[in-house]
């Protein structure tokens, strides 16, 4: 295959910019039309929709009663996977937890002069996660799991409650029943896409219904999401996973063709960009990527997505980098430069900056501690990742004492009186 390959000024490349940074799409219509469908269907008919669903879609015929996974299955999951992949697992819900415990918003409060003002910072209580189980169930989004249940549970949700699809054994992969349960999910379902995240809206006879619904999916997924979002808290409406590498004469040029790839086999409408001021690297990476590309079980997404959408731009200078960079507001942005930290101040729109040589994209998917739930479609313009804070609420209170209410209350009156509201002024007037 070949990656398109642009100079930076050029009406070509402009085009190609243009197109990128302006990537938010409207949802198509017929889906969500679908999709909606599915929604009125599961608040009909509860948990028969999500059975008719399951097998409609997933081919798996399950009863009422399978939905719920059960504790003899979390201890046979125990079991089934590798002492190291353990191990893993608890690294990484500690570097997790550790990252977000960090700076958690606190509740406060002033008072002065009879007037007592504050704050409560409150979780909300009850919280739905959506792992996608990719293919027949059988690519287990661990990291995932441990990315949304350990901010959650950070953040103090009284129930947390997991939704996957089922394989076709009609079981979760062990590894993500594993996961679920040290990271404090507190109910696991065998239920999948967008029919589940209606459940989980709307509650059905077996699963409860949530406050907020986090995690990431397919289109059908996101739809739904984007439809409940008017009554019931989302993380974000994500798009396809998306990295920009700014690169310099000093980078490796293996090491960013791998992350290019390691973004593009996701999903065939990816988002990989490598921005760089050497035309050598430029040259060697385009010439590295059909190599590469055959070493992948996934090669065959990761071309779809390199053809669709892939790029290599080159520019004049590294401050022209980063001011693409900032117009395209990727989910992942990564700086593999000389000196990558005294670049860092120019960042101003990213999901996540990776800095440096051995800094790649996938340490931060798995194991870090930043969260991967990332903004995509240049949403990093003006919204940040999954974090503990996505599960709290703030709730403000007041009150004042006789006195303090006499001190303000002609400006309050006034006020009043010009928005001509004449009962929110006789409100304070009759106190006096």
């Amino acid at each position: 295959m070949k990656i398109r390959i642009f100079q930076y000024p050029s009406k070509k490349a402009e085009r190609y910019l243009q197109k990128i940074v302006n990537r938010v799409e409207e949802f198509p219509k017929k889906i969500e039309k679908e999709v909606k469908k599915i929604g009125d269907r599961v608040k009909r008919a509860g948990d028969k929709a999500l059975i008719e669903y399951t097998y409609k879609f997933d081919g798996v015929l399950l009863n009422k009663e399978d939905f719920k996974i059960s504790k003899e299955e979390i201890e046979r999951a125990y079991k089934e996977i590798s002492p190291e992949l353990f191990s893993a697992i608890k690294l990484a819900i500690e570097k997790v937890k550790k990252f977000h415990s960090q700076n958690l918003p606190q509740s406060w409060f002033i008072e002065d002069k009879g007037i007592f003002l504050g704050q409560m910072v409150k979780p909300v209580e009850k919280a739905g996660l959506y792992i996608p189980g990719g293919k027949g169930g059988e690519t287990p989004l661990i990291s995932t799991v441990i990315m949304t249940a350990v901010p959650a549970k950070i953040a103090g949700v009284e129930k947390i409650v997991m939704v996957s699809p089922p394989r076709k054994d009609k079981t979760l992969h062990p590894a993500l029943l594993v996961a679920a349960n040290e990271a404090g999910v507190d109910e696991i379902y065998k239920v999948g896409g967008p029919w589940s995240i209606f459940a989980l809206a709307y509650g059905t006879e077996t699963l409860p219904k949530v406050d907020i619904i986090c995690g990431p999916g397919n289109i059908y997924v996101t739809t739904a999401k984007k439809i409940v979002s008017s009554f019931v808290g989302i993380d974000i409406i994500a798009g396809p996973s998306e990295v920009l590498i700014i690169a310099d004469n000093t980078a490796n040029p293996e090491f960013i063709t791998y992350d290019l790839l390691a973004q593009a086999e996701h999903d065939p409408m990816s988002l990989s960009i490598l921005i760089t001021t050497s035309k050598k690297i430029a040259k060697e990476v385009k010439n590295l990527i059909p190599q590469a590309l055959e070493t992948g079980i996934r090669g065959e997404i990761a071309k779809s997505a390199l053809s669709k959408r892939g790029s290599i731009i080159i520019v004049k200078d590294i401050e022209t980098a980063f001011l693409l960079a900032n117009l395209i507001a990727p989910e992942h942005l990564e700086i593999m430069v000389k000196d990558p930290l005294d670049y860092l101040p120019l960042v101003k729109n990213a999901g996540a900056v990776f800095l440096g040589t051995f800094t790649p994209e996938a340490i931060g998917d798995y194991l870090a501690g930043p969260n991967h739930v990332l903004p995509t479609m240049g949403f990093a313009r003006f919204t940040s990742s999954l974090s503990a804070e996505k599960f709290l609420k703030k709730i403000n209170f007041l009150k004042y004492s006789p006195s303090a209410l006499k001190n303000e209350a002609k400006e309050v009156i006034l006020l009043a009186e010009t928005e001509n509201l004449p009962f929110h002024a006789e409100a304070v007037k009759i106190r006096l």
